[in-house]
C-alpha cells in the first residue's frame, strides 16, 4: 500500500505540470489581456489611454511576452518560492487572496460533501430494501427534482422561504453585526444557521444522483448468489446487508469522492454569486472575466491537485473496503 500511495503521488507531479500548463494557455486564448479590458472601462468613464501609455503597462506587467514565456515565471515562482503571481484584477499577490478566500470556500465544500454522503448512502440502501414501496417512490421522485432544478433557482427559493419565515434571507455566512467581529460562540451559532442553505442547494444535485447510484447497486448486489447463499446459511439479515450487499455497493460512491470534490468546489459558482458568498466562486468568475490570468490559473491549478487528489483517496479507500482489490495490486 505504501509503495502504490508513493508511485501515485509521484504520478501526480507530470499530471500537474501539464494541466497547469493547458490551463495557462487557454486563458490566453481569448483575444486582448487585462490590460485591453482596463483601458475598455477606463473609455467607458471618458478617459482615453494612448497605445504608448499601454504598452508601457503591459511592459511593467510583462504581458507583452509570449505565453509560454509567462507560463514558465509563473510555474517557476510557485515551485520555487511559492509565488503564485500577482493579481492584476485585486492589485494583491496570488497568494494573499487564495489565503484569504480557500478556508472558507474548503469549510463549505467539506461539510457539503459529508451532507452529500450521509444523506445519499441511508437513502439509497433504504430505498433498495424498500424497493417500490411510498419511500421508495418518494426518493426517486425526490430525487430526480433535485437533479432537474438549477441551483441558482433552488438558492432563491429558500433565501425566499427564509425571509418570509423568519424575516431574514441568510445571504453570506455571517449577519452583518458578526461579520468583522471576533470569534465567539455566537459567531459559531450565526456561521451554521448561514450554512444551512448553502449547503443544502450546493449539495442536493449530487445527493440525488448518489441516491439512484446506491440503489442501483443495492439491488443489484442483493441478488447475487452468494448473498442468497448467505441467506440460506440462516445469517441475519441486517448483517447481510451491511457485511456484503453495502460493502460491496459501496465501491462506486467511493470511487466518487474525486470528481465530487472538485464538483462541489466549481460547481458553487452561480450559487456563491447569489448568496453573497464569500467563496472562491465569485472570485473565479471575476478573474476569468477581466482575463486576470494569474489569479484565474492559479484556482483552476489548485482545483487540478484538488482533484488528483481526491482521486488518490478515493483509491486508497477502495483498496482497504473491497479485498479483491488489495489482492489485484498484490499481484501486479
Amino acid at each position: 500500500m505504501v509503495r502504490y500511495i508513493s508511485r501515485r503521488t509521484l504520478l501526480m507531479i507530470p499530471v500537474v505540470f501539464v494541466v497547469s500548463m493547458i490551463v495557462f494557455f487557454i486563458i490566453q486564448l481569448p483575444p486582448g489581456d487585462f490590460i485591453s479590458g482596463y483601458a475598455a472601462k477606463m473609455s467607458t468613464s471618458g478617459e482615453i489611454m494612448d497605445e504608448q501609455a499601454l504598452a508601457q503597462l503591459r511592459e511593467a506587467y510583462g504581458l507583452n511576452r509570449p505565453w509560454y514565456t509567462q507560463y514558465f515565471t509563473w510555474i517557476w515562482g510557485i515551485v520555487t518560492e511559492g509565488d503564485f503571481g500577482y493579481s492584476l484584477s485585486y492589485n494583491r499577490p496570488v497568494a494573499d487572496i487564495i489565503g484569504q478566500y480557500m478556508g472558507v470556500t474548503l469549510m463549505v465544500s467539506i461539510v457539503t460533501m459529508l451532507f452529500t454522503y450521509i444523506i445519499a448512502i441511508p437513502i439509497g440502501v433504504l430505498s433498495a430494501v424498500k424497493q417500490y414501496s411510498f419511500f421508495d417512490y418518494l426518493s426517486t421522485g425526490i430525487g430526480f427534482l433535485g437533479m432537474a432544478t438549477p441551483n441558482f433557482l433552488f438558492a432563491i427559493i429558500l433565501m425566499f422561504l427564509s425571509f418570509k419565515w423568519w424575516g431574514d434571507p441568510m445571504l453570506g455566512l455571517f449577519s452583518p453585526e458578526f461579520a468583522d467581529a471576533p470569534w465567539t460562540s455566537a459567531k459559531w451559532i450565526d456561521l451554521l444557521k448561514h450554512m444551512v442553505i448553502p449547503v443544502i442547494v450546493i449539495g442536493t444535485s449530487n445527493t440525488c444522483e448518489l441516491i439512484r447510484v446506491m440503489r442501483g447497486q443495492m439491488l443489484d448486489e442483493m441478488t447475487k448468489p452468494h448473498i442468497l447463499t448467505a441467506r440460506a446459511k440462516g445469517l441475519p439479515e441486517w448483517r447481510i446487508l451491511i457485511k456484503y450487499s453495502m460493502r460491496a455497493a459501496i465501491n462506486p460512491i467511493i470511487s466518487t469522492i474525486g470528481w465530487s470534490l472538485t464538483t462541489i468546489f466549481t460547481g458553487s459558482t452561480i450559487t456563491a454569486i447569489v448568496l453573497n458568498l464569500p467563496t472562491q466562486g465569485p472570485v473565479m468568475h471575476k478573474a476569468l472575466l477581466s482575463q486576470d490570468m494569474y489569479l484565474a490559473g492559479s484556482w483552476l491549478l489548485l482545483m487540478a491537485v484538488f482533484t488528483l487528489l481526491g482521486t488518490l483517496i478515493s483509491d486508497i479507500l477502495l483498496a482497504w473496503l473491497d479485498p479483491r482489490i488489495r489482492l489485484e495490486r498484490k499481484g501486479a
